[in-house]
């Protein structure tokens, strides 16, 4: 048993700087980026600062899906991904995947890439592009969360 507090509480504290992070970027980061650069400045810049708080969502991904993954065996949740009662079971693996797939996969093979061309034809709309996306990033994120929290404490819409 206590493996599995254990490994609920890393899930809980990964997830808090995972999210946490995302909501800061999105907050805090992108519109002080956007009122203090100027637009030909403004990927380059966010990119710079970006990339260090990659390193924390890779790692904290990883612990999430790790202890996640642990925590549906060592309960034996899976037949909760057959009831649409535990929607949120199924949304914080979509969640933890998409995000899985972007900083892991599209971000360093395509994205980055993608962004920088974009900047350079357009810069206002590229980096508009990178709000909207981080807002819809963590819009999602805290209603999974919310979603998560409220059904494992037993509400069902």
């Amino acid at each position: 048993m206590e493996h599995q507090i254990l490994a609920r509480a890393l899930h809980v504290v990964g997830v808090v700087l995972w999210i946490g992070g995302v909501a800061f970027v999105t907050t805090v980061l992108l519109p002080a980026v956007r009122r203090l650069k100027e637009p030909r400045e403004r990927v380059d810049f966010f990119e710079a600062i970006e990339g260090r708080f990659a390193w924390q969502a890779r790692g904290t991904t990883l612990l999430v899906g790790a202890t996640g993954f642990y925590m549906a065996h060592a309960w034996n949740l899976w037949e909760r991904f057959l009831s649409p009662a535990f929607w949120w079971m199924h949304a914080m693996v979509a969640v933890w995947l998409l995000f899985t797939v972007m900083l892991f996969i599209a971000e360093p093979l395509v994205l980055h890439r993608w962004f920088r061309e974009s900047a350079r034809r357009d810069p206002e709309r590229t980096f508009r592009r990178i709000e909207r996306l981080h807002a819809l990033l963590l819009t999602v994120s805290l209603l999974t969360v919310l979603g998560a929290v409220a059904g494992s404490h037993g509400w069902a819409p």
